[in-house]
């Protein structure tokens, strides 16, 4: 049931759960988002996991595992690309992070490219595409 019917209400979940990066929660996380992912309803933001990890030491390689689960269980018509801006600012700059997500999903075809990167934020909020 994708994308959500109007009579449907859409859930967006921020920065992708909030991970317990920095205590190495990947098993207990991983667990919760496969039971929301459940939800046709529910999309995920991927945002956030810069503070959620320690932002002056946070790596591509050390988020990557996080970034995986989250676009393996939601897949990538339920992912949307998010900057945390102004936040992110305490470890990356935008540019940063938009180069990591890139990144990220680098090896997935184009149109899911498109998508995570701002086609699916315009379908889960319901705004015109230009």
């Amino acid at each position: 049931m994708w994308p959500p019917s109007q009579s449907i209400a859409a859930s967006i979940l921020d920065h992708g759960g909030k991970p317990d990066i920095r205590a190495g929660g990947l098993q207990t996380w991983a667990a919760e988002i496969a039971r929301l992912a459940r939800f046709p309803n529910v999309a995920c933001k991927l945002s956030g996991l810069v503070t959620e990890a320690n932002p002056a030491t946070w790596s591509e390689a050390g988020l990557s595992p996080y970034v995986s689960i989250l676009l393996d269980t939601f897949g990538p018509q339920r992912v949307l690309f998010g900057s945390d801006w102004p936040v992110c600012l305490l470890g990356s700059s935008h540019r940063r992070w938009l180069d990591a997500v890139r990144t990220w999903i680098a090896d997935r075809p184009a149109s899911e490219q498109a998508a995570i990167l701002g086609g699916n934020a315009l379908t889960w909020y319901r705004l015109e595409h230009p």
